[in-house]
C-alpha cells in the first residue's frame, strides 16, 4: 500500500471525513489531522479579510504528493492531503492533512513536515481580499 493514499489539488470543498477514510488502516494506532482554515484576519491587512484567492502551478497536484511522500519517508505513516483553489470564504477549509502511523509521534510528525513544507514549497499563490476591496497577492504556500 503506498504512503500517499491522496495528494490532490481542488476546487470543491474539501472532507475532513473523506481524508481520514483515505488513512484508515488497521496498523495505524495514531491519526493526526490538520485542517487550515480562512480566518478573517490578517497581521498585515488594514482591514477584515473576506475572502482568498489560491491559483496553483499545473504541476502544484505532483508537487504535493513528493512533499507528502518526502515527509513519510520510510516512518511507515499514511498520507492524506489536499489544497484548495479558487475563492475561499472565512471559516473554508484550504488545506487537509490526515497522517495514520502505529505511533502518536511520528503521526504528528509527519503531519507538522506536510504543513510546513506546503508552506514553503508548494506552487500555489493566494490573493487575500479585504472588506474594504485591498487585495494582496502572496506567494508560496497556503
Amino acid at each position: 500500500m503506498p504512503a500517499v493514499r491522496l495528494a490532490a489539488i481542488s476546487a470543491e470543498p474539501l472532507s475532513l471525513d473523506a481524508h481520514l477514510a483515505a488513512v484508515d488502516d488497521a496498523s495505524a494506532g495514531a491519526v493526526t489531522t490538520f485542517v487550515g482554515r480562512v480566518r478573517d484576519h490578517d497581521p498585515d491587512a488594514a482591514t477584515r479579510v473576506v475572502a482568498l484567492e489560491y491559483s496553483a502551478h499545473p504541476d502544484a497536484e505532483a508537487a504535493l504528493r513528493r512533499i507528502a511522500e518526502a515527509a513519510a519517508g520510510d516512518t511507515g505513516a499514511i498520507v492524506a492531503v489536499s489544497h484548495r483553489v479558487g475563492r475561499l470564504g472565512v471559516g473554508d477549509a484550504a488545506v487537509v492533512i490526515a497522517v495514520a502511523s502505529a505511533h502518536r509521534a511520528v503521526a504528528f510528525e509527519v503531519c507538522r513536515a506536510v504543513i510546513e513544507t506546503i508552506k514553503t514549497e508548494l506552487p500555489v499563490w493566494k490573493r487575500q481580499i479585504e472588506a474594504d476591496g485591498t487585495s494582496t497577492w502572496l506567494g508560496l504556500g497556503g
